[in-house]
């Protein structure tokens, strides 16, 4: 665990010396690095672990064994498999994608879940403005490279208010619960259609629909930052796929 610390030391602790929680990220990072190390954990997820960086993303957001977590647009899993070990067998991770989205990642789930692998995952297919949890029922709320689906509309299907969707992130939080948000910014002066042109949105949109549903920032990252990313082109163009500009954001209600 030596390297370990000495990775929080130089990368976290920065983030948290406001918030006088160095001992949480600790604590976080060392579950983390342990689901990160599962002996069934599929090969191909560990390949992208370099890339994606959850270790520092989760410390960051300060995960627990035993916390109840809503996963907004799980994909194929990747974070999900993470999750579902980090808080372990008293903890419970809500597998959330909507169902306009299913035919992109539908294969994926059902290999990742079947026989029970995750055993305190529950799979849910809801649009993100009709959450499937109770209201204050969730202890941390991701949505890892997902807000800019706001404004893409696959097959012309909506899925979801924008507002609508960071009201329901609100109401299904614990006070005093987080919410984890990450996506590949796109310029200031961008609206919610840039999700559907680019696969971007906006730092200051997100923020302005966070704070819009009462949440309160806690602290940011600059983790995925690339101060080289023109803002302004695709995150599947050539000259920027993998190494776009991404904000990481944690609210608290």
């Amino acid at each position: 665990m030596n390297l370990l610390r000495k990775l929080l030391t130089i990368v976290l602790v920065p983030f948290f010396l406001l918030a006088g929680t160095v001992a949480q990220a600790d604590s976080s990072a060392e579950i983390v690095h342990a689901s990160l190390n599962s002996g069934d954990r599929p090969s191909e997820d560990a390949a992208d672990d370099a890339r994606r960086m959850p270790l520092e993303v989760l410390a960051f957001a300060g995960i627990e064994e035993g916390m109840t977590i809503l996963e907004m647009e799980a994909g194929g899993g990747y974070y999900t498999e993470i999750l579902s070990r980090a808080v372990g067998t008293s903890g419970s991770v809500i597998m959330q994608n909507p169902p306009a989205l299913n035919g992109f990642f539908e294969e994926a789930v059902q290999a990742r879940l079947a026989n029970n692998r995750l055993s305190n995952v529950t799979l849910s297919s809801v649009n993100f403005d009709a959450l499937d949890a109770a209201s204050n029922s969730v202890d941390m709320v991701t949505w890892i490279l997902g807000p800019h689906e706001l404004g893409f509309e696959p097959g012309g299907q909506n899925l979801g208010d924008p507002e609508g969707s960071f009201s329901q992130i609100a109401r299904v939080l614990k006070p005093g619960g987080v919410f984890l948000v990450m996506d590949h910014d796109a310029s200031e002066d961008s609206g919610i259609d840039a999700g559907g042109s680019l696969h971007r949105i906006s730092e200051g949109l997100v923020s302005g629909l966070a704070e819009g549903a009462g949440l309160t920032l806690a602290r940011s990252s600059e983790l995925h930052s690339n101060e080289d990313d023109p803002r302004d082109v695709g995150v599947f163009d050539p000259s920027i796929q993998g190494k776009t500009d991404k904000f990481v954001l944690l609210y608290r209600k």
